[in-house]
């Protein structure tokens, strides 16, 4: 199949926020960022987050710049200016999307890989964010990867016959290991500590009075939050931070988030997968989490350095795409266009 000549354009969506590449033809690439995705009544706002990010490729490939934002997601003005523009003018190739939420929270998402294709006037393909994390950080290679941000997923592969997920269920379920569980569990601690119950996390108490205020507001500034996992995943970097202070309890946490990392790890590895593991996202970067990820990690298992990231990941995704190699795989990757 002939590759589709055109810009590509990657999309990570995490639970902190989206991020887009978009890549033309001998040109510089243009990177630019949108809001964190949130969960409603109705669902996951993925989808709009998602065609936001489009619309404003198709912008900035018209002439306007990346960093403008394009009219709101739900719009015709992007898709009308694509199809009604005059030859020559630069469009989409193709684009690869990895996104948290999309097996568990997107109802249909075949329908919505349609929609943005539709959308992009390019071919699509939407992944479950452990595809793009493992694209990023082993190039295409099989193993296993734990990707680590706001929430957890896990994803081993011989990327032909096994494709082994593990956890992925959101911070109330799952995540283990992830920004949300570690705010939670810091701001859990915090609250054992105000009530007079123990006295381990006052340090923690300290940081999130400093972050979030009084502790008699947490419960109305966090319970009806649509985006409730992304402000809890915010905290995360003020545990790290009372951990290296040196502060107990805040180690604790920082030290079980990365042995469930490596239970995880443990669960993705079945025979026929190559033993290597690569930890990525943000989690990545809190050294103490990959302290202990290292020493939990099942012996019969080799962790590696990331080659890159989801965004990286969602890169290749779409070079995939544009050269007709990708098709869809049951409850990971959606194809369409």
């Amino acid at each position: 199949m002939t590759e589709r000549a055109g810009a590509l354009l990657a999309i990570d969506i995490g639970g902190t926020g989206s991020r887009a590449r978009l890549v033309r033809p001998g040109g510089e690439p243009a990177e630019f960022a949108g809001p964190r995705p949130a969960v409603e009544a109705h669902g996951t706002t993925v989808p709009e987050v998602v065609a936001a990010l489009i619309d404003r490729a198709l912008a900035a490939l018209a002439g306007a710049p990346a960093d403008t934002e394009s009219a709101p997601a739900g719009t015709e003005s992007a898709q009308t200016d694509l199809a009604g523009a005059p030859a020559g003018r630069p469009r989409i190739a193709a684009v690869g999307i990895g996104s948290t939420g999309v097996p568990s929270l997107v109802a249909d998402p075949g329908a919505l890989a349609a929609s943005l294709a539709e959308r992009a006037g390019a071919p699509v393909a939407l992944a479950a964010d452990a595809v793009t994390a493992h694209l990023g950080a082993l190039g295409g290679a099989p193993g296993i990867v734990v990707a680590a941000g706001t929430g957890v997923v896990v994803l081993g592969t011989d990327l032909a016959e096994q494709w082994v997920r593990v956890d992925g269920w959101g911070h109330l379920l799952g995540d283990r290991g992830g920004g949300a569980r570690i705010g939670m569990a810091g701001l859990r601690a915090a609250m054992r500590a105000f009530d007079g119950v123990d006295a381990a996390g006052l340090a923690l108490l300290a940081a999130a009075r400093a972050h979030f205020g009084e502790p008699e507001a947490w419960p109305a500034l966090l319970y009806p939050r649509a985006d409730r996992a992304g402000l809890l995943a915010a905290f995360t970097a003020d545990v790290a931070r009372v951990a290296d202070a040196g502060d107990a309890c805040a180690a604790a946490i920082l030290a079980d988030a990365g042995a469930e990392l490596a239970a995880s790890a443990g669960a993705a590895a079945r025979p026929g997968i190559h033993p290597r593991v690569a930890l990525t996202g943000g989690i990545a970067a809190i050294p103490q989490v990959c302290a202990a990820f290292d020493v939990s990690l099942p012996a019969r298992l080799t962790r590696v350095a990331a080659a890159g990231d989801p965004l990286d990941g969602a890169l290749e995704l779409a070079r995939r795409t544009a050269a007709g190699s990708i098709a869809a795989r049951p409850a990971l990757v959606w194809a369409a266009g």
